[in-house]
């Protein structure tokens, strides 16, 4: 049977897709390659004509997820009214609740620390894309300088998120969400 030729560009973002939500759902160790493959509704037979590895998939997944991430905040973040914008929405309820949509980083942080060097350094990469555009919005001058504040920034929001998830007291979850908020945006108006 031949395919047409977008066929397996087309097959492998279904599989990337498919492992990104399984993955922050059930964390990258517990997420099978048959589990993904049956998600893409795909045999685990054609896997390898795909990635070389899980590990290869992983970083793929991560780099798709967090350019994408960056796509949507370049489109809906050009000033400092947009970044508070994002910051709330980052720290939402919704946002909370829906952790196989969300953020990579939020759902994958406690992982990738464990994942390989070249693992994290496609993290590493993709992530100070994010970084430097939040910096140029706090410091269009100088985002180099800025830099190290984007960071702050976004690791109080991730850390946030991540504590915000791990209660079971909904009550307790949502003031910590709150409380994020308003700490971040301290950190935006001193900036």
């Amino acid at each position: 049977m031949r395919y047409e030729k977008d066929h397996k560009q087309a097959t492998r973002h279904r599989i990337v897709e498919a492992a990104g939500r399984r993955f922050k759902e059930d964390g990258i160790d517990s997420a099978g390659v048959a589990t993904v493959m049956s998600d893409a509704g795909l045999t685990n037979g054609a896997f390898y004509g795909h990635f070389e590895s899980k590990e290869d998939l992983v970083a793929n997944v991560l780099a798709d997820q967090l350019r994408a991430q960056r796509e949507s905040f370049e489109t809906g973040v050009s000033d400092r009214a947009g970044l508070e914008a994002f910051i709330r929405s980052y720290l939402s309820s919704e946002h909370r609740d829906q952790s196989a949509e969300g953020c990579p980083s939020a759902a994958l942080l406690d992982e990738i620390v464990r994942r390989p060097t070249a693992t994290r350094r496609v993290f590493t990469d993709e992530l100070m894309g994010v970084t430097d555009d939040i910096a140029a919005i706090l410091d269009p001058t100088d985002t180099e300088a800025a830099r190290a504040d984007a960071l702050a920034l976004f690791g109080l929001m991730l850390g946030t998120l991540q504590l915000a998830r791990a209660l079971t007291d909904r009550d307790l979850s949502d003031q910590v969400l709150v409380r994020g908020v308003e700490s971040a945006l301290k950190l935006l108006d001193g900036s």
